[in-house]
């Protein structure tokens, strides 16, 4: 009996020992980096079996599983994954040190700005276009706004950047493209408008432009769309680049519109430096400018500065902050004096000058918890000081907010996305009554991106969103109830990709758009020339949705590859926003026009790679073909009627110039082609830019800016400029770049009564060290 208990005893306890033995786990863990730089991936995908995780700040990874053989796998968006087998054994830890290598495939670009968080190029579900630094350092563009002239469907008309024909000219205030900066609207908080002099472009890691509704996700301004500035962080290794151009203007064709002695000129010096001290990651870059402008007394002298800043507390937890600060002189005019000699020069009474100052500071955190959830906090405070003559000053103070988390389901390929936003500013200004306005908002958006078999991605959001303009309770006559506008509205999106074989992708969308009207919007009150500008405090929000279907269409030709993308669109707005001529007072105001209907075609390609041993091509460009109209549209009685007694179609036909229904101030055909060739140390790029025959401007303006008309009549075509480069290589240090500009010498104009630049010549010096 006592050696059958022991036995049962000592069988008990090699079970218990089995069994505690068998029980543990095999740990895995390491680093994933960068093949070329060394530095480490953050938020790269571990898969083994039905478990996952992914890598922290540091780049490391930690998987617990079972026991036995394994085929892991390791991806990044924009990396070429790779899978290998591994077999674990219980109580061990596997140490593993991975690098992966970029994709040489442009469909698996990384991504952020369609779903908020990282998405290869060819599965967003939405038209999106990036523009590397690579071409923007090549044309010397020396702002944001001039790099976007490269993209397909984006016009910049007078500063303000509009996407497949959704916006016309605005005159400075409100814009349906939302403007962010590392993911922080940068719009100015009274016009809505962007300032493109404040955008660090010498230190941009990518810029990514999203075609389309997108207030989802990113609220009222994205209506018609988004551009993301990304800016870079430091690498392993310290870098500073220094860039040093001087732009000589030559004479117009037009010899008798020359009024200068001396050449005008264009000069200018940037400063970037990227380093890591342990755990802190500096990234400083500096801006100069001086600019004598080929229009007479338009003269501009501009600096800026950038700092970002992040650092990494631990593994899981990082905070920083990026700051911007820039001053401006300038002086310049509203339209020409006349068609004709006098095209590059001023009338009289529509110079302006002026002196502003402009910063911002933005704090932020970033924290992966213990389950892999991202927590982002970000916050902005923007101040500008707008010093401009004719009465024209303003000042704005704008705080921004927002937290968002996001959670990935690995098991069911889900990714949750929710957050809540809050804006507030306070604008004083001379032309809006010389009083104090403040706004707020206030928003909460969730959105859902999953994946179904591999193939098929889906995503859906919704953004509740409130908006309040404190102000005077009359504004022209006008009585707005305790001085308050106040909104709310919910915005949907829907959008799926479909990858129908190993490089091509179908996708379809459907988005709300929404827009709130600015405070220069509505009460704006100024005088520029001829032009007077009054205040419309009863101008409602507009509203309305963008529909597209498009396919992406990879191609590789030996080591060259690239894709093709064609859209179809179709977009429609109530209560759209229209700066329109207003006889009541001979002046223009921003109103609520009715609705409008644009439909299109937007046809896109981009490739890169070597096409022998020693040439690299480079390819980026496209046609956009739009038909902007009024749903309403009438030009019964067009002669005969005062608009502000006809009805809704009447008005819209009687302040355009046009007898046919488009909207005005757009162009319907758009083309543009960018090429390059690199071969050994030298490179050689032609570009060329195509915009239809303006159909419709405002018909004032043909009445009242001399020579407007004459040169409408005359410039029936459209406009065709072309650009060409040449650049040599000395060593990994030094390149030196001949750039021309408008190489024809065409006169056009993009923007009516404001002539374009002649031929022009760069010469441009990079320092890399």
């Amino acid at each position: 009996m006592n050696r059958f208990i022991l036995n049962l005893l000592t069988t008990s306890v090699l079970l218990i020992l089995s069994t505690s033995l068998f029980a543990q786990k095999a740990l895995v863990q390491g680093i994933i980096t960068d093949a070329n730089s060394g530095e480490p991936l953050i938020g790269a995908t571990i898969k083994a079996g039905d478990t996952g995780g992914m890598t922290s700040y540091d780049g490391s990874f930690e998987l617990s599983l079972e026991p036995g053989d394994y085929r892991i796998s390791f991806s990044y968006i924009g990396y070429e994954s790779m899978t290998a087998p591994y077999t674990l054994i219980g109580g061990e830890v596997t140490e593993l040190k991975i690098q992966l290598s970029e994709s040489a495939t442009l469909l698996q670009t990384a991504t952020v700005t369609s779903g908020k968080y990282e998405k290869p190029l060819g599965e967003v579900t939405v038209s999106l276009d990036i523009l590397k630094p690579r071409l923007i350092d090549a044309v010397n563009s020396t702002s944001v706004s001039g790099a976007l002239q490269k993209v397909p469907g984006v016009t910049m008309i007078d500063g303000q950047a509009n996407i497949r024909g959704g916006s016309g000219w605005s005159y400075g205030a409100g814009s349906r493209v939302l403007l962010l900066v590392d993911d922080i609207p940068a719009l100015q908080a009274d016009a809505g408008r962007p300032n493109w002099s404040d955008l660090p472009i010498e230190s941009i890691d990518q810029i990514e432009v999203v075609k389309g509704a997108a207030s989802a996700l990113y609220g009222s301004s994205a209506m018609n769309g988004i551009i993301n500035l990304r800016t870079a962080y430091a690498k392993s290794e310290p870098e500073t680049k220094i860039a040093q151009f001087f732009t000589t203007f030559l004479d117009p064709k037009d010899k008798d519109k020359v009024w200068y002695d001396e050449q005008p000129f264009d000069t200018g010096l940037s400063i970037s430096h990227k380093q890591k001290i342990d755990k802190l990651d500096v990234v400083f870059s500096a801006f100069g400018k001086w600019k004598d402008d080929y229009k007479e007394n338009n003269t501009s002298r501009y600096g800026r500065v950038t700092t970002n800043l992040r650092y990494r507390i631990t593994d899981k937890l990082s905070v920083g902050v990026n700051a911007n600060f820039n001053k401006r002189k300038s002086s310049s005019y509203f339209y020409w004096k006349d068609w004709g000699a006098d095209a590059l020069r001023g009338n009289e009474t529509s110079f302006s000058n002026s002196k502003p100052t402009r910063f911002y500071i933005d704090p932020f955190v970033h924290y992966f918890d213990d389950k892999g959830n991202k927590h982002k906090f970000l916050s902005r405070a923007y101040y500008i000081d707008n010093n401009n003559d004719g009465g024209q000053s303003n000042s704005s103070q704008l705080y921004y907010g927002e937290y968002q988390y996001q959670k990935r389901f690995e098991e069911t390929n889900l990714v949750l996305t929710g957050g809540i936003v809050g804006v507030r500013s306070a604008i004083q200004a001379e032309i809006y009554g010389d009083t104090t306005y403040t706004t707020s908002n206030l928003a909460g958006y969730l959105q859902l991106d999953k994946k179904v078999f591999d193939k098929l991605n889906l995503s859906t959001g919704v953004r509740y969103e409130r908006n309040v303009i404190n102000s005077p309770e009359v504004v022209l006559g006008d009585t707005i109830p305790d001085g308050r506008s106040v909104e709310a509205k919910p915005v949907f999106r829907f959008g799926a990709n479909y990858q129908a074989g190993v490089a091509t992708f179908i996708r379809t969308s459907w988005g709300q758009g929404y827009r709130f009207p600015t405070i220069a919007e509505k009460f704006v009150s100024t005088v520029a020339g001829a032009i007077r500008v009054a205040p419309n405090p009863l101008l409602e929000s507009e509203t309305g949705w963008t529909a597209e279907i498009g396919v992406k269409q990879g191609f590789k030709l030996g080591k060259f590859n690239g894709f093709l993308d064609i859209a179809a669109f179709w977009s429609e707005y109530d209560n759209m926003m229209e700066f329109t001529w207003v006889p009541n007072f001979l002046g223009f105001q921003s109103q609520n026009v009715g609705s409008t209907r644009i439909t299109g075609i937007d046809i896109g390609i981009m490739g890169e790679g070597k096409v022998s041993d020693d040439l690299t091509l480079y390819v980026f460009g496209g046609y956009t073909y739009t038909d902007p109209k009024f749903q309403e549209f009438d030009i019964t009685g067009k002669d005969l009627i005062n608009a502000a007694d006809g009805n809704q179609a009447q008005a819209n036909a009687w302040n355009s110039s046009a007898d046919f229904n488009v909207l005005k101030y757009r162009n319907k055909h758009s083309a543009k082609l960018d090429v390059e060739g690199v071969y050994k140390g030298f490179s050689l790029g032609l570009s060329g830019n195509y915009l239809s025959h303006m159909e419709a401007v405002d018909f004032i303006f043909e009445q009242t800016i001399k020579g407007l008309m004459e040169h409408r009549q005359e410039d029936t075509n459209g406009s065709v400029r072309m650009d060409a480069r040449v650049a040599y290589r000395f060593n990994s240090l030094a390149k030196l770049s001949l750039i021309a500009q408008n190489i024809f010498n065409e006169e056009y104009t993009v923007r009516p009564a404001l002539l374009e630049a002649p031929t022009n010549v760069t010469m441009r010096l990079d320092f890399t060290f």
